[in-house]
């Protein structure tokens, strides 16, 4: 059990919800692995002069995906691209029914419904709510390079 004393929380504050700001973010991948957005996400929280709200990030495709990781060490990224692939293999033989796009085809569709399409982030005092080591990311499940769109949309109060 948990003591009382183990756990704090701030004094909550509130204000009104005045502004719905949009924005589609265009990301041109490698190919399979991450792409940071974290940095667009907040020029984006700037640019709309957020104060107190939510973002949410949304990806418009089916074998993308959108995630929040460690931004320290590089190795767990590649870490996730490797379990990734052991859960949803692109060989030839893995025995997909559907390969229309080719063997990458069902196994990013797999990966996206692991990892999901969209994200919300807490936006306080104008700033994204992350933590010191985590970062917005975009994963790429298809081995060729993307065209990915993210609609951005933050719902909150402005300075």
């Amino acid at each position: 059990m948990t003591s009382a004393k183990s756990i704090s929380r701030s004094a909550p504050s509130s204000g009104p919800a005045t502004t719905i700001a949009s924005s589609l973010l265009t990301v041109q991948t490698p190919g399979r692995g991450f792409s940071d957005l974290t940095a667009e996400a907040a020029r984006f929280i700037a640019d709309v002069h957020a104060r107190d709200g939510a973002l949410t990030l949304f990806i418009r495709h089916t074998s993308a995906s959108l995630t929040i990781q460690e931004n320290a060490d590089p190795s767990v990224l590649v870490d996730l691209i490797t379990v990734l692939a052991r859960l949803a293999p692109d060989d030839e033989d893995a025995g997909w029914t559907h390969d229309t796009e080719g063997p990458d085809d069902m196994p990013a569709h797999i990966k996206t419904m692991l990892t999901g399409t969209s994200l919300q982030v807490p936006v306080l005092n104008g700033r994204l709510a992350l933590g010191t080591w985590q970062a917005i990311y975009l994963i790429e499940h298809r081995a060729r390079p993307h065209r990915r769109e993210v609609v951005l949309q933050f719902i909150g109060g402005n300075q």
